[in-house]
Order: C-alpha cells, then structure tokens, then sequence
C-alpha cells in the first residue's frame, strides 16, 4: 500500500474526540443564535451539552503525552439579560420608555384628584385609619366636589342684602353665618354622595381611560358594600343639614342633584350625547340651592314657589345659567383633548359622535355668558359696570370659542379654549361679589362720609322700621 500524508497531526487515537468536538454544520455554530429569541428558546440545551463535550475534551488533553497543540472549539460566554438585547433594541425601548413619560407630563387633562388620593392610600399599611380615611375621601371627588361648594356659596354671597342698602356703616348684614356653614357642609356632603354613586356604577368602564383607571373601586381598595354605605350615609347626612340648618328647598335641590347625577346622567353617558345637557344642568343646581338658602332668610312665608318662583328669584336662575352654560366650552374642548379615550370606554360625547356640532355648541353657549351676565346687572343683582367688565372676560371666552370652532380643536385651539373657560369661571364670580349692587356705595360712603340727603334718609327710616313688621308677619304666618 501506498504510504498516505495524513491532514492532520493529531494522533489517531484523538481524531475521533476531536472530530466529536467539531459542527459538521457550518450554520450552527453562531449564525442563528446570534438571534437572541431563538438563543433563548433553542439554545439552552444544546449550549450546556457543548460545554460538556468541551471539558471533556480539555480533561483528555490534558491526561495525552503528545507535544502538538490543537485549538479546541470555544464556546461563547453565558450571557446577561441585557447584553442578549442587540443596541438598536435598547435604543428603540429606551426612546418609547421617554415618549410614554413626555405623554403623561403633556396629558390634557389635570390629574384626577381621586387617582391620586387612591394611589396614596395603596401605599399606607393595610388597616390603618390613614388608609381608610384617604379612600373614602378619594370616593367623593374633592376637587369637584370643592367646585360644586363654591359656586353654591358664591351665589350666596351675591343675594341682594337689605342691610348694604343702610345708610349705617355698622348695619347688620341680614345673610346668617351658621346657615353659611349648613349649606356647605350640606352640599359637599350631597356632592360626596353623587360622585361615589357614580364611581360604583362604572368601575369597568373607568378602568378603561387612563384618567380614571387608578380610582379606589378599579383597584379594589374598597369594596362595593363599603362605596354604597359611605354614599346613603353622606347622602343622607348632607339632605338632613340642608333640611334643618338651611331651608326644605335647599334640601329638596341638593338630594334631587345627586339623583339626576347618579340616576340619570351616568348611564345616559353610554347611551346619548345629551347626558351632556344632563350634566350642565346638574353643574347649575348648586348655584340656585346657594341663592335659596340665602332668600330663605329675608322671605315671609317660605315656601319653595315663593323661594325658587316669587320676587327677587330670577337672579338665582341666572346664576343656575351662567353654570349651565360654562359648562359646554369647558367640557367639550376638554373631552376633545381624549376623544378616543371616550370612544374607546363607550361613552357617548360630541367630541368623537360629530366633532363639527361639537365646536358648535361650544360658541353657543360661550356667547350666552353675555347676555346672562347683562340680566344680572339688570335685575338689580350686581352695578351696571359689571356689564363692562364681563364682557371683557366673556369675549376673551368667545374668541378662544371661535378658533375652538373653526379648527374644529386642532392647532393648540382645543387647550387654548380649555384653559380660557377655567380662568374664566373664577374671574366672572369675583367680578360679580365685587360689583355686587350697593356695595361700592356703602364702601364709598365708609370711606368719604357721603351725604345722605334728607329724602333718602325718609325712606331709610320708612325701611327700617317696615322690616321688623314684616319679619314679625312672616313667623306668625310660619307658625
């Protein structure tokens, strides 16, 4: 025979765990598991048998007493978590990681305030009273229900005083503190009551908007039972102070609020676009139950035509009216800025339903702040130069409402509207205790000693004099 060269210096009683060591498959050595997924999935097994195979295989070259040198196939390290994850990918999750937090900082609309309430109390030890306490705060939406008490009380405030028409810089004002503190203790109580009923009523539906989804009922920090008793119970509290501190109207008002909120404008919001009407309607009550409970103090007989229907009522409606209709260009560019949010939760809104008819009604209901802050002045409730100075704030609403329209909430006008009507509630009402009729004239004559005339001082007396004589007339009736 032939003698042959042999390709290889390794001895032939090595070839066989040599060649063992060795792919016979160029494509298995690092050309798929260079892919992490597959790495992961597939590779494990086959990885520990090679690094099996390869101390094998350094144990018999280490017992052979040939001097060659052979490079014995290397493995790759074992790697970590984040060295399996290729740059670009870290680049790209770390690029999302940033957009989802910008988009939280820019979200439209203000944190809700029970999310945060709600969040707070996941943190605190289980059965303290800490916990407990900030969850049925976080039930009764302190943020709304702090607005609701200040325009009652606001319209309180701006009830025609009979003692700001004295000419006495000492006169008594007739409005009673302690039934000030009834009607807000009573309408926060009623307005506690209506947002934990509707927060029981759709704790699905919450958990699909990221403004919502952190309430106490969708992270269960607070059992249904527990959401019912705490509404009967602020409900029933808040009915019974209205009742007994303030006036049967009041209190008919504030408990009738809280079933047109729960009862009818919660589910209506699945169903129809008019729950917004529903709901501007329930923004408007708080203002009337304020001026009620104000003219109980200076009515003869009390009743709730007299109250809501007789002589000196119609400022109350008009400031039920400039409620109800701040409330459209308020909400609609505010439920425009998460439209599909809505649309996604199934609630029924212009701003998904006809974006067009929703920009419309918005102007709408912005220029009716003109002619509701104009009835003000002239049913003798604030000065004639409220008129000037409200339109100036109407208009500024009326313009943000234009552009609102005509980009149909595009181009920034969505927010640019939003902020105008919240700036806008605030400034109107101070405006209007400011310039409250008589004010500025009692103010004036404090500061410079104006002269009375002889017939103003006549009728003064005259007034003075009639109003314990009507005051005795109403008890007797009363009683």
């Amino acid at each position: 025979m032939p003698h042959r060269q042999p390709f290889s210096n390794v001895p032939s009683s090595r070839q066989g765990a040599v060649a063992a060591g060795k792919s016979r498959n160029s494509f298995s050595k690092d050309y798929f598991w260079a892919n992490s997924v597959l790495g992961n999935a597939f590779g494990t097994s086959i990885a520990g048998s090679r690094r099996e195979m390869q101390s094998s295989i350094a144990g018999m070259r280490a017992g052979s007493a040939s001097s060659a040198m052979v490079e014995a196939p290397q493995t790759r390290p074992p790697q970590t978590q984040e060295e399996e994850v290729l740059p670009h990918r870290r680049r790209k999750k770390a690029r999302e990681q940033a957009a989802l937090e910008d988009a939280e900082a820019n979200y439209p609309i203000a944190p809700d305030a029970s999310a945060k309430l709600a969040a707070i109390s996941s943190a605190l030890p289980q059965r303290s009273l800490k916990r407990m306490l900030t969850t049925y705060l976080s039930l009764s939406k302190p943020r709304l229900s702090f607005l609701v008490v200040l325009t009652a009380t606001a319209a309180y405030s701006l009830y025609p005083v009979p003692g700001l028409l004295a000419p006495a810089t000492t006169a008594t004002p007739s409005l009673s503190t302690l039934t000030l503190f009834f009607l807000t203790t009573g309408t926060a109580l009623c307005a506690s009551s209506a947002n934990a009923l509707n927060m029981l009523m759709e704790p699905e539906h919450d958990a699909k908007m990221s403004r919502t989804r952190n309430r106490p009922l969708v992270r269960k920090l607070i059992s249904p039972r527990g959401a019912i008793v705490f509404a009967i119970v602020c409900g029933a509290m808040g009915t019974g102070a209205l009742y007994y501190g303030v006036n049967p109207t009041t209190a008919f008002l504030g408990a009738a609020n809280a079933v047109l909120y729960a009862g009818v404008y919660t589910p209506l919001k699945r169903i129809s676009v008019l729950n917004t009407w529903i709901g501007a309607v329930v923004g408007g009550i708080p203002p009337l139950m304020g001026w009620t409970a104000a003219a109980g103090q200076c009515a003869h007989d009390g009743t709730w035509q007299e109250l809501l229907f007789g002589e000196g009522s119609a400022g109350g409606w008009l400031c039920a009216a400039l409620l109800f209709a701040w409330q459209f260009p308020h909400f609609n560019s505010l439920s425009w800025s998460i439209r599909e949010e809505y649309k996604h939760a199934g609630y029924r809104m212009l701003c998904w339903v006809n974006p067009a008819q929703n920009g419309r009604v918005a102007l709408r209901y912005a220029l009716l702040m003109f002619p509701v802050c104009i009835g003000l002045s002239y049913c003798g409730v604030t000065d004639w130069s409220f008129v000037v100075t409200s339109s100036a704030v109407n208009g500024w609403m009326v313009w943000k409402a234009v552009q609102f329209w005509r980009e149909q909430g595009n181009k920034g006008t969505a927010r640019g509207l939003f902020w105008a009507s919240v700036w806008h509630l605030p400034i109107v009402m101070v405006l209007a205790m400011a310039q409250k009729k008589g004010l500025g004239e009692r103010v004036w004559r404090a500061i410079f000693g104006y002269a009375v005339d002889d017939d103003d001082e006549l009728y003064y007396e005259v007034e003075m004099e009639e109003e314990p004589a009507k005051a005795e007339v109403g008890q007797s009736r009363r009683t």
